[in-house]
């Protein structure tokens, strides 16, 4: 049996979910998101719970089960709290701003990069460093954040680049000098 298939999901009051007819639509203070309910399982809405079943015990079937709850519970988690992710830029000169709906990046290159921000997601820059990246789909988000660490990804030896908060990157040894 699957543990994380058969864990129910608690729907938090002021967020509202609808099971409609092979998809699953959520509405919440964050936003609004739907996901398509995959083949083999069920979902079953009942006194502020869902619940994912399978229809067989065959291998694809199970391997979906623990998947849809999990994607289920991200879209009910999305529009109630949202998701959020910190990159760092780290260097001499590199320095992050946001201009409406365009993040602009100084990152050691000869000319700026220019980054559109896509809808449904909010970019904050605090003191030109440290960039966050917040919206209620976790997928769109974490996808947002990948493309703008690797602008400019952090260099093994002098550290410098972007990085998530946190992220510990291992630092080499450079050249040895002459003796």
């Amino acid at each position: 049996m699957s543990r994380i298939g058969n864990m129910p999901i608690t729907i938090p009051g002021g967020t509202k979910v609808e099971v409609l007819q092979g998809k699953i639509s959520a509405k919440g203070p964050k936003g609004e998101l739907s996901q398509m309910i995959l083949e083999g399982t069920q979902v079953s809405l009942k006194d502020g719970r869902m619940t994912v079943t399978r229809s067989g015990d065959s291998g694809p079937e199970r391997s979906k089960h623990g998947l849809m709850r999990s994607l289920l519970a991200n879209v009910v988690e999305g529009v109630t709290n949202g998701f959020v992710k910190q990159l760092e830029v780290i260097g001499v000169g590199y320095r992050a701003d946001v201009q409406g709906r365009v993040l602009n990046l100084s990152l050691g290159f000869s000319h700026p990069v220019v980054v559109p921000i896509p809808d449904g997601i909010q970019i904050a820059v605090d003191k030109q460093n440290r960039i966050s990246i917040s919206g209620c789909d976790r997928q769109q988000v974490g996808q947002v954040a990948a493309e703008i660490r690797s602008l400019r990804r952090p260099d093994p030896y002098k550290g410098k680049g972007i990085r998530y908060v946190g992220e510990v990157v291992r630092r080499k040894v450079g050249k040895a000098g002459a003796k």
